[in-house]
């Protein structure tokens, strides 16, 4: 049976079911370790609240005046809300007077306004692209602003044919020394490239300074000044939620020093905003996403994740991707692989595997493999239908456990 218990999952099999399989003294030795999502030792992340109905499709957050500010995506209304984030409860809406809500995908601030970014571009089609640029002074006197508007263009953009998933999509926008950073959501590519443009309305060109290799899509940054950090949030095809970490940046080098890659034990999520809110503190937003055919519905939410001083955990990157040092957990990754007929995976550990299995979200076993039988990392998921289900692995003294999606 499948269990929660404190924003944790557990998986519960009876003893019949356990002894039908071989080596069942190694499992029911184990077993009671079947843990999924556990939180790392230098990185705590816990749930705030579930976002009000209002703010369903949140897509960008910034923290101020003790409040989160936030907004709707694309087709909404030009409104920017305040949320008490105690209670939970919207205590402002701030329309934006002159402006449309085409596809807005982020916000960020410096210290004397707020930007929002009108940067969703799914299919790369868009001409239109603009930032909106409100005074914090009259954000914070009044339920109606204007602002003003920075359109802009990317430098090396040739193409705007409607050819489906495109790289020219971006969701993350920062304020970094002077000038608004736009990060790209690139659905084909699988990475990032970061364009600079300036802060004053106009009509701009986006310069490409920086990109890299992300392995999932981008849907928010912020740049963290009293630590220099700058953070991505992501998420993978099989949308498991991640952070990418890039810190003490030095002359605009975003991506020079290793790139911490932080998996958020939340489970699935479709994360979407991320904002810096105190030292080594963020709050994260994710929207709800529903997928009838696969029978997956997610509550929007919003997450606080501390980081704990020195800290520095990363997750291995797939493709071979060098962690810098040495993990001292034991760790369970997976990634997706172009074919959707397979699941890959890598174990961050020495130890030996026991054995392989991989459940339903009742707790069925579908499938056991002793260790000595499993010839690779890769896992046909062609029997499967659609649904989500559950790898796991049987080391030495421990259970490790992740959900993946079967399409």
């Amino acid at each position: 049976m499948f269990k929660q218990y404190e924003n944790r999952y557990f998986i519960s099999i009876s003893y019949l079911e356990i002894l039908s399989y071989p080596m069942r003294s190694i499992v029911l030795h184990t077993i009671a370790l079947l843990v999924l999502y556990t939180a790392s030792a230098q990185t705590q992340v816990h749930e705030v609240g579930q976002m009000p109905l209002e703010l369903t499709e949140n897509s960008g957050h910034i923290f101020h005046n003790g409040s989160l500010i936030s907004h709707n995506d694309s087709g909404n209304e030009p409104v920017l809300y305040v949320l008490d984030t105690v209670s939970m409860l919207i205590t402002r809406r701030v329309s934006v007077s002159n402006a449309s809500n085409i596809d807005w995908e982020d916000l960020t601030q410096d210290a004397t306004h707020i930007y929002i970014g009108d940067i969703g571009n799914y299919t790369g089609t868009r001409t239109d692209l603009a930032i909106y640029k409100i005074a914090k002074n009259d954000f914070d006197q009044g339920n109606e602003v204007t602002a003003e508007i920075i359109n802009f263009r990317y430098e090396d953009q040739q193409d705007f044919d409607d050819n489906g998933e495109s790289d020219w999509d971006a969701e993350a926008l920062t304020v970094y020394q002077d000038e608004l950073l736009v990060f790209t959501k690139e659905w084909i590519a699988q990475g990032t490239t970061v364009y600079a443009l300036p802060t004053e309305a106009g009509n701009h060109v986006a310069k490409k300074v920086a990109s890299y290799a992300v392995y999932g899509l981008v849907t928010g940054a912020t740049y963290d000044a009293s630590q220099n950090d700058l953070l991505l949030i992501a998420y993978t095809n099989l949308l498991s939620p991640f952070v990418l970490r890039s810190r003490d940046i030095v002359d605009g080098s975003f991506f020079e020093n290793d790139v911490e890659r932080i998996s958020l034990d939340i489970g699935f999520a479709q994360a979407e905003a991320i904002t810096s809110v105190g030292p080594l503190r963020y709050f994260i937003g994710s929207e709800r996403f529903e997928r009838e055919a696969l029978g997956i519905t997610l509550d929007p939410m919003l997450y606080a994740l501390q980081f704990q001083e020195g800290s520095g955990e990363t997750d291995e990157i797939p493709e071979g991707e060098d962690e810098g040092g040495q993990n001292d957990e034991d760790r369970l990754v997976l990634y997706g692989s172009y074919d959707p007929e397979k699941l890959q995976y890598a174990l961050l550990s020495d130890k030996t595997v026991m054995a392989q299995a991989i459940f339903d979200t009742s707790g069925k076993m579908l499938r056991f493999t002793l260790g000595r039988d499993i010839e690779n990392t890769d896992l046909d998921l062609t029997t499967f239908e659609s649904g989500v289900y559950y790898l796991t692995l049987y080391l030495e003294d421990k259970v490790l456990s992740k959900a993946f999606v079967a399409y």
